[in-house]
Formats: structure tokens, C-alpha cells, sequence
């Protein structure tokens, strides 16, 4: 049975990194759907960003900005207040934060490259906000309602397809959320067991993130935000309790450890 059919309401979604690439495609194409009654899109700084101020003007309270920085704990206890007290339940929560090469976080080529500064600022924003946001909106998930966690992961985090090597924080993060999204599918299916969590790859896409490695990507190979987020509301409508705690492809093709 399909997300869409498991639903016995119209659904509350939550989007973080809501205000660019997939996050904000992903916040269009729910806010187009008839069974989504209200998207909370989240970001540092949502309520300027124009391009969701475009999509307030059209869906109008069926959209609520929120400024929240996800790597700040103290901001995510008040979002969860903010959250309990305007909405019953969380029937969606896709979070989209990720950094590759910014500030401190570096795409590393060798060990010659590492550092503690690098490797905590990467994992910062890969590994423990998506963890920590789960954490804290886990009193709207819990129930016996149909809800869906899902992060994205990254194919390169894939400890068992990995044979280029390279990219040592970025990687490690991205197999650390792996294994933070199985455990916590673990604890949620008893708390709620129409509850599924997946990490789910993108694919290349054409965002900030990507750019600076776009050189050597097949143009068939480089996905528009638009067909990313089409491709991974798929694999969420697809997939469910019987297959929380999986990692799978933009293809649907699972992905290994």
C-alpha cells in the first residue's frame, strides 16, 4: 500500500532546507498535492527567501515559514513547541541539509587533508542535524498514524560501494546518518508502527553542493532539482513500514551499507 493510500487525513509535511534546491522542490510539489494539508517549510532564513515568499502568495496558509537553524539544538526545542502547538501530528518529515565543500567542510583527496575543524563541520550539518531534528519532532511521529522520516543520504556513503576512495568527511557523515536513520527506524516502528525512516540518494543534482564538481557529469547524468524531488516523493510514496531503515536510490534500487 502507498504512503498517499495510507493516509486517513490530509497530511502535515515538513521540509528542512526548504528555501533552495530539492528541499525547495520538494516543498512545491507537496504543496501541489490534494492530500497534503499544510507544509512547514524550514531554513535558516525561510521567511526571506523569495522564492518561498513566491509560493506563500499562491498556496497561502496551506505554507508556514519557520527560521530555524538546524545546527543549533536550543532552536530546535523551540521549533518542536512552535510545531506541538500547531499541528496534531507530523505525517511527513524529509529533511535535505547537507554540505560537501563550505567554509571548514572540504571534499579531502588524501589524509594529507584532514582535520578536526573539517571533519566536525561536516558532520555538524550531515550527521547530527538530521538526527537531532528527528529527535526533537518525535512527540508528532509517534502515535499510530502513517508518517515517513526520510534524509538524504548520499551513494558514496555506501561503505560497500565505495572504491575510489577520496572525500573522507563527506562519506563518513553521510554512513554515520546511514546508521543513525537504521537505529532510529528501530526505536520509532515500536513508538509508532506505521512509522518509516529511509535514507534516500538524490542523485547528482544541480545544486549549490554539486556545482564545484560538475565538470566531469554526463549532462544526462546531472538531475534538476525538480526531477530529484519527483524521483524521491516516489520512493516515499512506494516504501513503508516494511522497509524502514533502508537506503535507496533515486531509481529505486537499494543501495548497500
Amino acid at each position: 500500500m502507498s504512503f498517499s493510500q495510507r493516509l486517513e487525513e490530509p497530511a502535515y509535511a515538513v521540509v528542512c532546507g526548504a528555501s533552495r534546491g530539492i528541499g525547495l522542490a520538494l516543498t512545491e510539489q507537496l504543496l501541489a498535492r490534494k492530500d497534503i494539508a499544510g507544509v512547514w517549510a524550514i531554513a535558516r532564513q525561510a521567511s526571506q527567501a523569495p522564492e518561498l515568499q513566491a509560493l506563500a502568495a499562491r498556496h497561502g496558509q496551506r505554507l508556514h515559514c519557520l527560521d530555524v537553524d538546524v545546527c543549533d539544538e536550543q532552536a530546535l526545542t523551540e521549533l518542536s513547541s512552535q510545531l506541538r502547538a500547531a499541528i496534531p501530528r507530523i505525517h511527513l518529515l524529509l529533511c535535505t541539509v547537507g554540505v560537501l565543500q563550505q567554509g571548514a567542510a572540504k571534499a579531502e583527496k588524501g589524509l594529507a587533508q584532514l582535520n578536526l575543524q573539517g571533519l566536525l563541520a561536516t558532520f555538524q550539518v550531515n550527521s547530527f542535524a538530521p538526527i537531532l531534528l528527528l529527535k526533537h519532532l518525535l512527540p508528532l511521529l509517534r502515535g499510530q498514524h502513517p508518517c515517513t522520516v526520510a534524509a538524504l543520504s548520499a551513494r558514496v556513503g555506501s561503505i560497500g560501494d565505495n572504491r575510489l576512495g577520496g572525500w573522507y568527511s563527506y562519506r563518513a557523515s553521510k554512513a554515520a546518518l546511514n546508521q543513525l536513520l537504521h537505529t532510529a527506524s528501530i526505536e520509532l516502528s515500536r513508538l509508532n508502527p506505521n512509522s518509516c525512516v529511509l535514507s534516500l540518494h538524490p542523485g547528482t543534482t544541480d545544486t549549490e553542493l554539486s556545482k564545484p564538481f560538475q565538470g566531469n557529469v554526463p549532462a544526462a547524468q546531472l538531475f534538476s532539482p525538480g526531477y530529484a524531488a519527483e524521483c524521491l516523493l516516489t520512493q516515499v510514496e512506494r516504501h513503508g513500514p516494511e522497509q524502514t531503515g533502508t537506503f535507496w536510490g533515486w531509481d529505486g534500487q537499494p543501495i548497500p551499507w
